[in-house]
């Protein structure tokens, strides 16, 4: 016996939003080359947001469809309180990265964040969030070399004291 489907809150509004971005897409993909031949730079683009857009709109078409589910609640099922502050915390994290700079903001971010979500001893989430920042700086900044935003700390003089220690 088949499964029935339900629509669960918000996901018209999803759906609608997926076409539109789709959409925008397509628009952009076009301003590319626009269509003029096959081998164009743009056709790529084109055809496979054109894929896009048409997937979309089934989806969509699809979702209008189904009954809706009942005893669901949009705020407790579908977008939780955890989400909403682990969203407000990547903002205050992206609003802080320029300012202050890529190892503070993102000590801030990792410690409230694990804090939160862990909820162990400040001493743990410490440990955690230093290993976890050293480990990702070390990756991307030293080994990568990816220029990640200074801010307050004066990272190239510490860098620079450091290879000094090491020469000698």
């Amino acid at each position: 016996m088949p499964r029935t489907v339900y629509r669960r809150p918000g996901e018209r509004v999803f759906c609608f939003l997926l076409v539109v971005f789709s959409v925008y897409l397509f628009w952009q993909a076009y301003g590319i080359s626009g269509f003029s031949e096959l081998s164009s730079p743009g056709a790529f683009p084109l055809a496979t947001s054109a894929t896009m857009v048409i997937a979309a709109c089934v989806v969509f078409v699809n979702t209008l469809k189904l009954p809706e589910a009942e005893g669901v609640r949009f705020f407790y099922h579908c977008f939780p309180p955890i989400v909403g502050m682990v969203m407000a915390l990547i903002l205050i994290f992206a609003i802080m990265l320029e300012s202050l700079g890529f190892i503070l903001s993102s000590f801030f971010f990792l410690f409230v964040g694990i804090q939160f979500l862990y909820q162990k001893s400040v001493l743990t989430t410490l440990t955690i969030t230093v290993l976890s920042l050293v480990v990702v700086y070390i990756i991307f900044r030293l080994v990568f070399q990816v220029v990640l935003p200074e801010g307050i700390v004066p990272e190239r003089e510490i860098l620079a004291a450091i290879e000094q220690f090491w020469r000698g």
